[in-house]
């Protein structure tokens, strides 16, 4: 009977091979968690990168701050430059004024 059981019985690499399944399978799942984290990271750190880009074009903005929301938004884009226009000719003429004095 002592021979039996031993055919039975698992080779004696069985358990070599799974430590070394199990390993394997927890690497790739310890790998895969690292490889996550820093592409969540990388995507963190450029939304920031995002946003600190946006407040400084937010910042540049403040001339039209000063204006009323719905004067920005609701006027056409040739409407705004005619009176760019216009003002740029005020100007001139205020210059051409001050050189014409004595």
């Amino acid at each position: 009977m002592p021979e039996t059981q031993r055919e039975s019985a698992a080779p004696a690499g069985a358990p070599i091979l799974t430590s070394t399944i199990l390993g394997a399978l927890a690497g790739a799942g310890s790998l895969a968690w690292w490889l996550w984290r820093q592409s969540k990271r990388r995507q963190l750190a450029q939304r920031e990168q995002r946003l600190l880009r946006l407040s400084r074009y937010q910042g540049d903005a403040s001339s039209e701050a000063d204006l009323p929301e719905e004067s920005v938004q609701g006027e056409a884009l040739p409407e705004r430059v005619q009176q760019l226009n216009q003002a740029i000719e005020e100007v001139r003429r205020q210059l051409e004024a001050l050189q014409a004095q004595p």
